[in-house]
């Protein structure tokens, strides 16, 4: 089954924490990432850019208009994600617990089931 892990990140959040805990949390990436390699369970994991740099595309009148992003009225973004192959959606919990982002206040880490997959990520 496959299972995408999204972190959801509160600059405001981050930008409280200290020079250690930035550090604890890309070290806790590493260690979630050596660990999902080693199981065989990593389909792939990306980091996003900031909001800032995404564009919004909207088709009207069969044009495209391409705005600077992002325009959702929300104090969380998309971060990145894990995109896991693993057993059940207990075992996709459990790798989420392992993202650092999950143990500060603020934060978010999402499970959802993949419903559909196709091209080259499919496992």
């Amino acid at each position: 089954m496959q299972f995408l892990i999204s972190m959801h990140i509160n600059p405001a959040v981050l930008d409280a924490l200290t020079d250690e805990e930035k550090e604890a949390i890309g070290t806790g990436h590493a260690a979630l990432l050596s660990a999902v390699k080693e199981s065989g369970e990593l389909i792939t994991t990306q980091a996003l850019v900031d909001p800032s740099q995404a564009a919004v595309v909207k088709v009207r009148n069969g044009q495209p208009v391409v705005t600077d992003g992002p325009f959702l009225e929300a104090k969380e973004f998309l971060g990145g994600f894990y995109l896991v192959d693993c057993e059940n959606k207990e075992r996709a919990i459990e790798l989420a617990a392992m993202v650092p982002d999950a143990a500060i206040e603020g934060l978010g880490v999402e499970v959802r089931q993949v419903m559909f997959a196709d091209g080259p990520l499919e496992a």
